[in-house]
């Protein structure tokens, strides 16, 4: 199993590192500078609006048909049917909710409109990474590294001859991004539907509501546990947007900074779209997974650490680089909000891990408590201290989380404490800062120096044995 989690790591990080930087780098990032700062806050404030009710769209049945499949194959033949139609209904549902929901909050006329699209675009998005759980749980995993990067190559395809080509009478608008990333999902869905119709032996839709109620249960655990960790992930942006009388702006500002946030843990996710079919299998079969999640948290845990303290020591040159508007404002939000990618990374090892064992009761507790924490945060920080109190309160609750559930996976797997990986880990980020004051003092030139940071820092974890090469090599050739 670690052979096939390395393999297919390399091929997700290299298809993803192909596409996924420039969608966010590129096509994002140029879209804010051509719509401005306050428009693309609104439309971030919808976009994270649609996500938090996602739990009416997904229900968990993707994370549940992901470990359900993993551990028994067969049912995709009988189960996918049923679950596409399901499916269906609750995507009208999704709809019909967001759109009432928009309106009781305020929404009006061109924020409206924009909802209506980015939730139907929702429901795309998450139909596709439905699909997804059945190439994942079926380890068809090269398959769906190649569906995981469709959707994004097409929006920079089409947003691309849009922004560049010169095509366009009119300005590039938000409504015209909008529209590109339906077109796009809309694609993707299609593509991935006929492969799945094809693995699952498809017939015809089944409208058996029995069938549905039985999903919709055995779903739930995992529906609520996604709902309590996207409603304090996603929050933040609507409370800016809602509470404060630039919240537009305010939310532009913290949008401008998580969004390399939000990239980095595009990559973080991808340990987690093939742990949990992993984990689902391993723990099916009583073996052990503890040498699978250190190979993951040594993996992970080290690139998270050379970039947090990048972010930390080059914050203002990488928002002066990507931004011509309200540099200093997102710069402080961003040292702040990249803190965050330590903690999301070891949620998405210990929380899958978790997860796959069905220790869904312990989670939705966890979540809870962070959902509280994270809304307490806001209310206080957010009249106060604007973008930088949002940041503060994700940091603080990504935090808090993340740590409960390491606590919780050593306790029901009863890990060994590696007092070695410890040592190691903690030289490792004493010896990463102190490479970072030195790429200030030996470069006049900012990028020199994070270049340097960055590669430094990951030679130095081979050098202090945090990782090891022939391990590696080793898993490869012989798993």
């Amino acid at each position: 199993m670690q052979k096939t989690f390395i393999k297919n790591l390399a091929l997700l990080l290299a298809l993803n590192l192909l596409i996924k930087p420039f969608w966010v780098f590129g096509i994002e990032r140029e879209v804010q500078e051509v719509v401005r700062t306050e428009n693309y806050g609104l439309y971030f404030a919808l976009f994270n609006f649609s996500f938090l009710l996602n739990i009416i769209l997904d229900f968990g049945i993707t994370n549940f048909n992901n470990k359900n499949i993993a551990q028994n194959n067969h049912l995709i033949t009988k189960h996918f049917s049923s679950i596409l139609g399901l499916k269906l209904l609750l995507g009208v549902a999704f709809m019909v909710i967001t759109m009432l929901a928009g309106l009781m909050l305020g929404y009006s006329g061109k924020a409206l409109y924009l909802l209506a699209f980015m939730g139907f675009n929702q429901f795309l998005a998450f139909m596709i990474m439905y699909l997804r759980s059945n190439l994942a749980g079926l380890h068809l995993f090269a398959t769906d590294s190649i569906i995981s990067v469709l959707d994004r190559s097409l929006m920079i395809l089409f947003c691309g001859i849009l922004l560049w080509g010169n095509i366009l009478d009119t300005p590039f608008t938000i409504e015209t991004f909008v529209y590109t990333q339906t077109f796009s999902y809309f694609i993707t869905t299609l593509i991935t539907l006929i492969i799945v119709v094809r693995k699952a032996k498809f017939k015809a839709l089944k409208w058996n509501f029995p069938f549905f109620v039985l999903i919709l249960k055995k779903s739930l655990p995992f529906a609520i546990l996604v709902l309590l960790m996207t409603f304090y992930n996603r929050v933040d942006a609507v409370m800016l947007e809602r509470m404060l009388p630039d919240g537009a702006l305010e939310s532009g500002i913290y949008a401008a900074a998580y969004r390399v946030l939000d990239s980095a843990n595009m990559f973080s996710f991808l340990f987690a779209g093939l742990l949990l079919p992993m984990f689902a299998r391993m723990i099916r079969f009583k073996e052990s997974v503890e040498a699978l999640v250190k190979l993951a948290f040594t993996i992970l845990i080290t690139p998270s650490v050379v970039v947090v303290v990048a972010a930390l020591f080059y914050n203002y040159e990488l928002m002066d680089l990507l931004y011509a508007e309200h540099i200093s404002e997102s710069a402080h939000v961003f040292s702040i909000i990249m803190g965050c990618f330590i903690a999301t990374s070891l949620t998405y090892i210990f929380g899958t891990l978790l997860t796959a064992n069905g220790n869904l009761l312990q989670l939705n507790i966890m979540a809870s408590s962070g959902m509280v924490l994270n809304l307490l945060l806001n209310f206080f920080l957010i009249p106060h201290f604007k973008a930088i109190g949002a940041a503060y309160s994700s940091l603080c609750t990504q935090s808090i989380t993340a740590l409960l559930q390491i606590y919780l996976a050593q306790r029901i797997f009863k890990f060994r404490f590696n007092k070695r990986l410890m040592i190691r880990l903690t030289l490792f980020i004493g010896l990463v800062f102190s490479l970072a004051f030195l790429s200030r003092e030996l470069f006049s030139n900012w990028i020199y120096g994070a270049f340097f940071l960055l590669i430094a820092g990951g030679l130095s974890s081979f050098a202090i044995g945090l990782l090891h090469v022939k391990s590696i090599f080793r898993i490869l050739k012989y798993g």
